[in-house]
């Protein structure tokens, strides 16, 4: 028996895997762990805003968790549109991947924006949110 081809059934399959269901449940996943990010920086931003231009790099941690935020927000909307595009349209599979590739790039911006936060102090800021009321 030779290799399987991408999209072939398996010995114990009677039908293909369908990419187009694959690449929704893909976006999907990535759009709740989005979902996670966007929840924990408005919580840290709610606790920098609350403590103050006085506090430890204020303006910094503002800046960053806004700019984090808004790309949050863009890929969030990005995702949306790429699981309501058809995989399966042969036609669509070049702008599909253009737009999977901003998404890559995009949540690569974030990742080392919210490194920047964690450097400057924002996992303090979280520790206060667990003692502050909302």
């Amino acid at each position: 028996m030779g290799p399987q081809r991408p999209g072939s059934p398996s010995p114990g399959r009677s039908q293909p895997i369908n990419l187009n269901r694959y690449a929704t449940k893909k976006s999907l996943a990535e759009s709740l762990l989005d979902m996670a990010l966007f929840m924990s920086n408005t919580a840290q931003l709610k606790v920098v805003l609350d403590q103050g231009p006085s506090s430890h790099h204020y303006s910094a941690l503002v800046t960053l968790l806004s700019i984090s935020l808004l790309l949050q927000a863009v890929i969030g909307i990005l995702l949306v549109v790429m699981a309501g595009l058809n995989l399966n349209v042969v036609e669509r599979q070049w702008r599909l991947n253009q737009l999977n590739n901003a998404a890559t790039a995009l949540i690569f911006i974030i990742v080392i924006i919210n490194i920047l936060i964690t450097a400057f102090g924002a996992q303090n800021t979280g520790l206060q949110a667990a003692r502050t009321p909302l």
